[in-house]
């Protein structure tokens, strides 16, 4: 990976439930990459298991420093010499609750960085779905940048690319690549993911690279897949389908300058107040007579 450019390629997962099906399976895509010429390897959230049934979920994961998927990473990383970026892992905490959290592995196999999902998807949607992270998960407090040898990625998992203040704060501590790596369920995929990694591209002059998981899974939810990568003028570089794969883009680091010399809003932060004008009271109509 050099200064100057380097290609990305985001691997596109189904993941189910048994964690070895899906380390053979990130593993494979991941050497593909690899082999085709990628030094950052981007998964998607949940990587290591999708599972909604709670009891199912922690039969099937561990701690940070006995999980199966991670360690792999970390030897493929050393192996391949390339940088991965697991999207996001279900970590098993020492006080019992479950951490969605991503890592940054470096070509040597050390964790660089480590990010635990902020937002919380609760939502019910309009198809009958409903979902509540916040019963499993535990979200994290803290925004993360990291270093890689052609710039600064921004950290971010799913649902937090609909929260543009994290994206800005990302970019103003010199993110110059973000991502957010996502199990986006098709039905609020099809209507905003490429629409929202445009415009967090676009708003920070940043790349976007967000890998996804796709189709229908065990468990019985619909991923929207997709995986993305946007310049920072916002046109979208590369795109998958719907089924799992590799995507590849070169990440060329002078269109970052570029974008942001073009459109600097950047340095035009201002702070401000906030009023709030009450309407007058609208008075009632006099009474017509009979």
């Amino acid at each position: 990976m050099s200064r100057s450019s380097f290609v990305a390629a985001c691997a596109q997962m189904r993941s189910g439930r048994d964690p070895k099906a899906n380390i053979d399976q990130a593993v494979g895509l991941i050497r593909e990459a690899a082999t085709a010429g990628a030094a950052y390897v981007q998964t998607p959230e949940m990587s290591n298991t999708v599972n909604r049934d709670r009891a199912g979920l922690f039969d099937a994961i561990s701690p940070e420093d006995r999980d199966p998927m991670l360690e792999a990473f970390r030897t493929l990383a050393r192996e391949k010499r390339v940088h991965i970026h697991a999207g996001s892992l279900a970590i098993l905490r020492d006080d019992g609750k479950v951490a969605n959290r991503a890592f940054l592995i470096t070509p040597d196999g050390e964790i660089e960085a480590r990010y635990d999902k902020i937002h919380l998807f609760d939502v019910d949607l309009p198809n009958g779905e409903s979902w509540r992270e916040s019963r499993t998960y535990t979200g994290g407090d803290c925004a993360v940048v990291a270093d890689l040898p052609a710039g600064r990625l921004g950290l971010s998992i799913c649902y937090d690319v609909r929260f543009a203040y994290l994206y800005r704060a990302l970019a103003e501590a010199g993110a110059e690549i973000l991502s957010a790596p996502a199990c986006f369920t098709r039905q609020t995929g099809e209507a905003h993911w490429v629409v929202l990694h445009r415009a967090r591209a676009i708003e920070t002059g940043s790349f976007m690279i967000s890998a996804a998981q796709a189709g229908l899974h065990e468990d019985g939810r619909e991923t929207f897949g997709h995986s993305i990568i946007v310049d920072p003028w916002g046109r979208v570089l590369a795109e998958a389908g719907d089924q799992p794969g590799v995507v590849m883009a070169e990440i060329d680091m002078a269109l970052v300058a570029d974008a942001r010399g073009r459109i600097p809003t950047l340095q035009h932060t201002r702070t401000f107040d906030l009023d709030h004008v009450e309407a007058p009271v609208a008075k009632a109509p006099l009474a017509r007579s009979a």
